[in-house]
């Protein structure tokens, strides 16, 4: 099974994956996060580092963010040209189908926020770090 979790910075992702994943047992079960490419990632086809992380027969893989970021990403920040991030609509659908068609079932969960919630959100994190002392 692959869990995909897409959504904006502090929407809960994180505290998703503690709560629902916490009462599963650990085996068989790995978080993968997808934050910037590495150097090595960039030199490969998008695809590459997600195709790496999905799961094997019987187990689970939560995407805490997912594959969909090479394309939200690069587009809002025109990071590359919309000839591009266009067709990786198409190459995202065939290794979609591809992980179905071998038996994977896969969850896909968009968390919204309002830009108000996410605000107080980053303002608790704050917070919480002043009174650790970080």
């Amino acid at each position: 099974m692959l869990i995909c979790l897409q959504g904006l910075d502090a929407s809960g992702k994180d505290g998703i994956i503690n709560h629902v994943l916490g009462a599963m047992n650990p085996q068989g079960t790995k978080v993968c996060g997808f934050k910037e490419p590495t150097k090595e990632e960039v030199a490969h086809d998008f695809l590459w580092r997600i195709e790496k992380q999905a799961p094997s027969k019987g187990e689970v893989v939560v995407f805490n963010r997912s594959h969909y970021e090479d394309v939200l990403v690069v587009r809002v920040h025109k990071i590359v040209p919309e000839e591009v991030w266009s067709k990786r609509y198409d190459f995202i659908n065939c290794f979609e189908k591809r992980l179905v068609a071998s038996g994977t079932h896969i969850l896909k969960f968009f968390l919204h926020i309002s830009p108000e919630e996410q605000l107080k959100r980053f303002e608790e994190r704050l917070d919480d770090l002043r009174v650790i002392g970080k």
